[in-house]
């Protein structure tokens, strides 16, 4: 137990000291760019974390979860091109849309189990990305240049990198504090006796569909949140970031650090998002070599890199 503690919690302890400090290195060494890759990173390990939440938690292998951070972005993309923004305006109501769409899908999607699950998910993921491909008065197909990011009365400024990263990682801690306060709970404890046992769970007196779905639209509304952050952080929302390839990017991040680990997905959308970037300065096919290392890490990594932790620590 006590070598457990000393590499995985260690390894945890060292990923949040390292995000914490991470704009104190890029102010004295004048890398500006490692703040801006890490703030988009902070973003996706966000998206990963609620993805995580029923995926691995909830056993609801959700292959359409890009659609709420599309959603979460075009809330504040058309609002903000309709002359609304204020962030207190624009953050609800990207909140809100992302929930009611998760309810609408999960309310459907949940009547199925399976293969059926996935396919219906991916469906209704890429209906919102041919709707929004068709609004051509907020840019159809080429997107949506947002010019000005929300505000917030003075209260924080976006437009400063340094305060924008602490804002992003701040939600982060946030959705990963409430994740671990919903997983703990009662209610939490019930998901993941659904996963385990949908039957037994029935049969003691648990309507299985209704935990799964507000378990579904809770993930969701983090996510509809990390897609907030992304259009602020990118100045521009775009239909190609509710496709299924974005979803599947998600789930390729949770599978790295490990599914039904609290900081796994984190861990696991640095190390993706730091490979891409490494590897796509060398050859424009780096999903070649992302596909065969995903590969070993299901064959021989169960749990993914904190699996991989915990087998060490009992070494």
């Amino acid at each position: 137990m006590k070598s457990r503690i000393n590499v995985s919690n260690a390894v945890v302890a060292l990923v949040v000291l390292g995000l914490t400090l991470l704009p104190v290195y890029s102010a004295l060494s004048g890398n500006i760019f490692i703040l801006t890759l890490f703030t988009r990173i902070v973003i996706f390990a966000l998206a990963a974390a609620s993805l995580n939440l029923i995926m691995g938690y909830g056993g609801m292998m959700s292959f359409g979860h890009a659609a709420y951070l599309g959603i979460g972005g075009y809330a504040v993309g058309i609002l903000a091109f309709e002359g609304i923004g204020s962030g207190f305006i624009q953050w609800p109501v990207a909140l809100l849309a992302s929930a009611l769409y998760a309810l609408v899908i999960g309310a459907l999607s949940l009547r199925t189990r399976g293969v059926y699950f996935i396919m219906i998910t991916l469906a209704f993921a890429q209906m919102a990305y041919y709707v929004t491909s068709g609004l051509s008065r907020y840019g159809g197909d080429d997107g949506l240049t947002i010019y000005k990011r929300s505000t917030f009365g003075g209260l924080i400024d976006l437009s400063n990198r340094v305060q924008f990263y602490y804002l992003c990682l701040g939600c982060l801690f946030g959705g990963i504090y409430l994740i671990w306060r919903i997983i703990n709970s009662r209610f939490g404890m019930v998901v993941q006796g659904i996963r385990s046992n949908e039957q037994r769970m029935q049969a003691i007196g648990y309507h299985a569909n209704r935990y799964r779905l507000v378990c579904f639209v809770i993930s969701g509304t983090i996510c509809g949140l990390a897609g907030a952050l992304l259009a602020n952080n990118t100045d521009f929302v775009s239909p190609a970031g509710m496709y299924w390839t974005r979803s599947g990017e998600l789930m390729v991040m949770v599978v790295f650090g490990g599914m039904g680990s609290l900081f796994g997905p984190v861990i696991g959308t640095i190390v993706f998002l730091l490979l891409e970037e490494l590897l796509s300065q060398f050859t424009e096919y780096w999903a070649l070599i992302m596909g065969p290392l995903l590969l070993l890490i299901v064959l021989f990594a169960r749990g993914g890199i904190m699996g991989l932790l915990g087998r060490l620590s009992r070494a």
